[in-house]
């Protein structure tokens, strides 16, 4: 996998899990502050996509994973 298929895979993981642990129709429920979680995770895609940087996938690079196209 290239680093931006990485990133987009954890986020998405986060995503699904914040909202399984901060809907209180969950059966997962946990807390609803986990929703800002799920903001946090939200607005991060938010700004890579604007302006064209991740924190995380820099990261990957570092650690060795492929960049992607």
């Amino acid at each position: 996998m290239t680093s931006w298929q990485i990133v987009r895979t954890v986020a998405g993981i986060f995503i699904l899990l914040s909202l399984a642990l901060g809907s209180p129709a969950s059966p997962l429920f946990v807390s609803q502050w986990w929703l800002a979680f799920t903001a946090f995770v939200g607005l991060n895609l938010l700004q890579s996509g604007l302006t064209k940087w991740c924190m995380m996938e820099t990261i990957l690079r570092k650690l060795g994973a492929r960049q992607g196209c």
